[in-house]
């Protein structure tokens, strides 16, 4: 299997380096991920009998297909395995129908489905939120493990640096490609980073912050360890987190860039309230700490955009997309987004999750999971990062 990982890696990097993919940096790095991914996520599909030769073919299928149907393939491969995911957690929490009676004998009779998921006449207002078990969050984790092989942990980071604080561990063993965890929180659109609190320093006072290669970032502070129950969440963000003062900006004489970074005063305008599984034992990616010098990553993220269409996952995938459903046209100038004429995506495009997991890059066994952060290098940069890549940073942020 060893063997194998390091072919993927080195065809991964030969293929980066091939005419088919885009001269522009940026997106020459998205495009060798995607074809990472591709790799990683196809082998483990196959599942755990797959050998050299599925390998073999599965790098002949990279070297083929286009960087867009690699993509595609990336995500029916990733959608697939969370598909699974939700399924097991949904059959560990799902209640003993056979405790719920009809109550009247006169008035329509509910079956123990309905029970279960809520009175159809509720108000449209408010999400109905299904009874499960009454598992605590670890005896799901521990429920999950039987299922699956693996779940997750949170404890102190094996990394010998102050700053390193709690850490993110893989309980049991994982295939390589395999989904490790979700990346919870919110999600902001570039027509909604202005309501990112402490914008535009939004890394002041917050780590739990990432960004897709879609430009969509992720917070993921509010969602911190989940909790405890199946309920409507919203997004909250705790009252005593506010945007950095105005004095604490660099000084800047260009009198737009600070009309431009003026932070918005509402920074509770979450549109959706959605009904979430808290106690998810995998929605814990923003706990992965950047791996020390010396150190490889063993994970590392991958889009994953979901359809609110498939209402048996839509509780076990832990983000809430902030803002109207009717998605804004954007446009870029420079580091700033502004509104574009012409409408934006509507209908079921517009309700599209834009989410991210952490997916393995080799096989994983009762270990601390390390991602690569790939910090920009146009600002000075925390001392315990080390760059795994140099290169693939300057690319990342080119």
């Amino acid at each position: 299997m060893a063997f194998l990982i390091r072919k993927f890696q080195e065809i991964a990097n030969i293929l980066a380096k091939s005419p088919k993919f885009a001269r522009d940096p940026r997106h020459l790095q998205f495009e060798a991920d995607i074809n990472r991914l591709f790799l990683y996520t196809s082998f483990n599909r196959l599942g755990k009998n797959a050998d050299g030769k599925d390998a073999e073919e599965i790098i002949e299928m990279a070297a083929k297909a286009s960087v867009v149907d690699q993509q595609r393939q990336v995500q029916e491969n990733i959608h697939y395995q969370i598909k699974n995911l939700c399924g097991v957690m949904d059959d560990i929490l799902r209640p003993d129908m056979s405790n719920f009676v009809t109550i009247s004998e006169d008035g329509p009779k509910r079956s123990g489905l309905s029970f279960a998921v809520g009175d159809s006449s509720s108000s449209a207002r408010e999400p109905v939120v299904p009874q499960t078990k009454l598992l605590s969050q670890t005896e799901l984790s521990h429920d999950l493990k039987d299922r699956i092989g693996y779940t997750l942990d949170i404890k102190p980071s094996r990394i010998l640096h102050e700053q390193a604080g709690l850490g993110l561990f893989l309980s049991g063993e994982c295939n390589v490609g395999s989904v490790v965890a979700f990346y919870p929180g919110i999600v902001y659109s570039p027509a909604y980073y202005q309501h990112i609190p402490g914008y535009p320093r939004v890394d002041a006072r917050n780590s739990y912050l990432i960004t897709r290669y879609d430009d969509i970032v992720i917070n993921a502070q509010p969602w911190g360890l989940g909790g405890e129950s199946r309920d409507i969440w919203d997004g909250f963000y705790p009252q005593n987190i506010k945007p950095d003062s105005a004095s604490n900006y660099e000084e800047s004489s260009d009198r737009l860039l600070k009309v431009l970074s003026r932070p918005l005063e509402r920074t509770r305008v979450v549109s959706t309230r959605e009904v979430l599984e808290l106690r998810n034992p995998l929605a814990f990616g923003h706990f992965a700490n950047h791996p020390a010098k010396g150190s490889e990553p063993n994970v590392m993220v991958c889009p994953y955009d979901f359809s609110p269409a498939e209402e048996d996952m839509r509780a076990y995938i832990p983000n809430i997309s902030f803002g109207s459903e009717e998605s804004v046209a954007m446009k870029r100038l420079g580091i700033f987004w502004y509104r574009s004429k012409g409408a934006g995506g509507q209908g079921e495009d517009a309700r599209i999750v834009k989410a991210l997991v952490l997916v393995a890059t080799r096989p994983l066994c009762e270990e601390e999971v390390y991602l690569n952060y790939r910090l920009s290098n146009s600002k000075r940069r925390p001392a315990w990062y080390s760059p795994v890549d140099e290169e693939e940073d300057k690319r990342r942020w080119s």
